[in-house]
């Protein structure tokens, strides 16, 4: 018998824990969500996240937030056992495999894919006005090394740009509207950029869904440009001495990247970032994928910015609407959420590996939207729609839509 560290994620507590078990005991019940013993790590992701609220003088829940932040990291290997026997290290990658492959069912159960769901989806849109909110980065591009080169294919440029022409479509991000649009190139859209923050209508003549309405411009957050362009600056010079480091303007919010920064200097560049907002008290901070985030404290975000342009739309009182939003970074829950609250639509996460969510279904990366769900949605014949879905009454019904 073996005893082996492993590494168990919790799908429904959220709970990530590094417990001893045996070979013997990995089939039984009890392996499942093995019991706190001494030596165990427990990380609650939602305690992670609440711990990155650190506008106060706490830097040493932000230090713990990096130490956390590394154990609980799926590619990080510390928690491999120290050993020199293969057949210990296959025992234990079998048992890794079979707890993951667990939590991805249970995940699945909860949050099935959307290609999977898909005549489900169009019957529950049957006879309302699909509205689209897509997210840029991770959705509607790869996630990439360095932010000013996530190109959108030309492919999914063509799948966006036939969507636009069946229904209202936005993008919903955290960039600043000019470097988002500066990747899609298309006039046709609806663009909420700085995370909801600046909105701004499809230009004249290119859209069909505001002909006879006035342009939308939208910035709530208008009187902080001063303050985001002198705390940009301070980043900008404090940060510039850690490899890797890029700080980005997106107008009414900034953008620490550290996904090129070494690991041992995490907690550095934190504290770095975190010696500047605290100067700010109306500014707040928070964590993405590899990337800090600094935004106005005001009662705005995409969740807000989707109720926005629904109305601005006209289907702010409608039950005959169903928006459908695909985002894959933690903040778009708080636009799959607002979904949940209004009983409309659905919201769609993407991403290889389980996560808490607010949405409804997920999708595995940006090619799954693409290719997958985006093409079939709005009639794009590709080669992977047209293998799923070629021939069924969802389809056919959907492309009524389009001119």
């Amino acid at each position: 018998m073996v005893s082996q560290n492993v590494v168990v994620p919790d799908a429904t507590t959220g709970i990530i824990t590094v417990s001893t078990v045996s070979n013997s005991s990995v089939f039984t019940p009890s392996a499942q969500k093995p019991p706190t013993a001494p030596g165990h790590i427990s990380i609650s992701k939602k305690k992670l996240l609440k711990s990155l609220e650190i506008n106060g003088d706490q830097s040493q829940r932000l230090n713990s937030w990096v130490d956390s932040m590394r154990a609980s990291s799926p590619t990080h290997l510390k928690s491999l056992p120290s050993t020199s026997s293969e057949e210990e290290l296959n025992s234990w990658m079998m048992m890794l495999k079979f707890y993951c492959f667990l939590v991805f069912n249970l995940y699945q159960k909860r949050h099935p894919s959307a290609l999977d769901m898909f005549e489900r989806i169009i019957e529950a849109s049957r006879g309302k006005e699909i509205v689209m909110f897509l997210d840029y980065d991770g959705t509607l591009s790869p996630i990439v090394a360095d932010p000013d080169r996530a190109f959108i294919s030309s492919k999914m440029r063509r799948t966006v740009k036939k969507l636009a022409k069946c229904f209202p479509t936005s993008i919903v991000t955290g960039r600043c509207i000019d470097k988002v649009y500066s990747f899609v190139k298309l006039a046709e859209l609806y663009y909420a950029g700085s995370h909801g923050m600046d909105i701004k209508g499809p230009t004249k003549g290119f859209s069909r869904y505001n002909k006879d309405k006035p342009s939308v411009l939208y910035q709530p957050a208008g009187d902080f440009l001063p303050m985001i362009d002198e705390a940009f600056k301070q980043l900008v010079e404090k940060t510039k001495s850690t490899p890797g480091a890029k700080v980005e303007n997106n107008k009414f919010c900034l953008s620490v990247h550290f996904r090129c920064v070494d690991e041992k200097k995490w907690s550095e560049l934190a504290l770095k970032v975190r010696s500047v907002v605290k100067n700010y008290p109306t500014l707040k901070l928070s964590q993405g994928r590899k990337v800090f985030e600094i935004r106005p404290m005001i009662k705005w975000d995409k969740g807000k910015a989707l109720e926005f342009l629904l109305e601005s739309l006209g289907f702010d009182n409608s039950s005959d609407v169903f928006p459908i939003y695909i985002g894959d970074d933690r903040t778009d829950e708080d636009a799959f959420k607002l979904l949940q609250e209004r009983g409309q639509g659905l919201g769609l996460l993407v991403t290889k590996f389980p996560k808490d969510t607010n949405a409804s279904y997920s999708l595995q990366d940006p090619l799954e939207a693409s290719d997958g769900f985006l093409a079939t949605v709005g009639g794009v014949e590709t080669n992977l729609a047209m293998n799923m879905h070629e021939g069924t009454n969802g389809v056919f019904s959907i492309n009524n839509h389009c001119p």
